[in-house]
């Protein structure tokens, strides 16, 4: 049907006639349904127009293929400004790669993700307590990256979500809930591990790309964790984001718009505000906290993902009301401790010298101290010029 010259009853209809060799008496009730689910020629989805007319065959019908005409997918709307990929030919193009490295690195097949072969997986695997990072060796990170940039950005994401998007930070996350009477935070579980592969590809098809692009491009951007490496964990073993990878950020933001819009949503229905970083929700307001937090739950898994019960706080005006490492009671801002550490680590820097006060072996400890600085002082001058002239008395040491 879609290699017809145009698509209309008869253009379909001699299509049918020369698949078959002969025009079944069924097929004009086929075209038919197919004109009422498809009035436009589906064009960049051939394997959803196949099901439906699978779906709409007379029972036990002996079908017999004659001549087999087939012709490439394309685009047939794109949503935003991103490339148009009407094939996997054009996506290969894109990444400069030839069609035999694209399926290899794409591993559709799983065959990298399965063997025992360390060599020969795309993916690198350290477990940071109870924590897996998945992070793509180098020629899949680099073309995760042209996707980051070329695709993934310029796709809006919720006005709620503020985790790795551009002009937005954990600032911006905290500084909406700044002296409200409760303060919420919940934490998703398994954030990452949670977004399946079927998620991503929906989100591609939903930019406008054909079946054939949407399934590679969401192979190229998922992985499923070796057996030996997962730790019996089935989320893991399941194609999912994975944490390391340079478009995992973003893809989480994208599929997760959904949750944040009906978040909104609940928040505005309890007179709440509602922002989210990454895998932290946060509300905050007047309101009762335990039917929010119920709402919350609800939501969340209607979605596909999971509270972790263990890490959601509920903090009034008399508490510290901490967000993303930042107190929220006044203005956005780190606690005093954590000041009061980083001057007690300069002193001892200027004292000593920057080889004595590095304790913890960070490997460039300068601009280690120079990020905790900017850290630290952001939103407070008075404490950004102390810390600064600290840090100017360690670097006239010369130690």
């Amino acid at each position: 049907m879609l290699a017809a010259p145009e698509w209309s009853r008869p253009a379909l209809a001699e299509a049918g006639a020369a698949t078959f060799g002969r025009r079944p008496r069924w097929l004009a009730a086929l075209l038919s349904d197919v004109f009422r689910g498809y009035p436009h020629r589906p064009a960049d989805r051939p394997m959803e127009l196949a099901e439906f007319i699978a779906a709409h065959l007379p029972a036990r019908l002996p079908v017999r293929i004659v001549v087999r005409r087939a012709v490439p997918t394309r685009t047939v709307r794109m949503r935003w400004d991103t490339p148009v990929l009407d094939d996997l030919a054009a996506l290969a193009e894109l990444l400069e790669l030839d069609g035999d490295r694209l399926d290899w690195l794409a591993d559709r097949r799983e065959m990298n993700r399965k063997t025992l072969r360390e060599p020969l997986r795309h993916y690198r695997y350290t477990w940071m307590g109870r924590r897996l990072i998945e992070a793509p060796k180098p020629l899949l990170r680099g073309l995760q990256r042209r996707l980051l940039d070329e695709v993934l950005g310029r796709i809006p994401v919720h006005p709620a979500a503020h985790g790795f998007v551009p002009g937005r930070s954990v600032h911006t996350f905290a500084a909406p809930h700044t002296g409200r009477d409760v303060v919420v935070r919940i934490d998703l579980a398994h954030f990452f591990a949670s977004i399946s592969v079927q998620r991503v590809y929906g989100l591609f098809r939903s930019v406008g790309y054909p079946e054939p692009v949407a399934h590679a491009l969401a192979a190229l951007c998922t992985t499923s964790t070796p057996s030996d490496i997962a730790r019996g964990s089935i989320a893991l073993r399941t194609p999912h984001l994975p944490q390391g990878a340079p478009t995992s950020p973003a893809l989480a933001n994208l599929c997760t718009f959904r949750l944040d819009r009906r978040l909104t949503g609940l928040a505005l229905s309890f007179g709440a505000t509602y922002t989210r970083y990454a895998d932290d929700l946060a509300f905050s307001g007047s309101f009762n906290a335990e039917h929010v937090i119920a709402a919350v739950k609800q939501i969340v898994a209607g979605e596909g993902f999971r509270v972790n019960p263990a890490k959601t706080r509920v903090r009034g005006r008399g508490d510290r009301q901490r967000l993303a490492g930042l107190v929220v009671n006044e203005r956005p801002g780190v606690a005093r401790e954590e000041y009061d550490r980083l001057r007690a680590i300069l002193h001892a820097a200027a004292r000593d010298g920057l080889d004595a006060a590095n304790r913890d072996d960070h490997p460039d400890f300068r601009n280690h101290l120079l990020g905790r600085i900017a850290w630290v002082g952001h939103g407070s001058p008075a404490r950004a010029a102390k810390l600064r002239e600290l840090f100017g008395l360690v670097a006239a040491t010369g130690l």
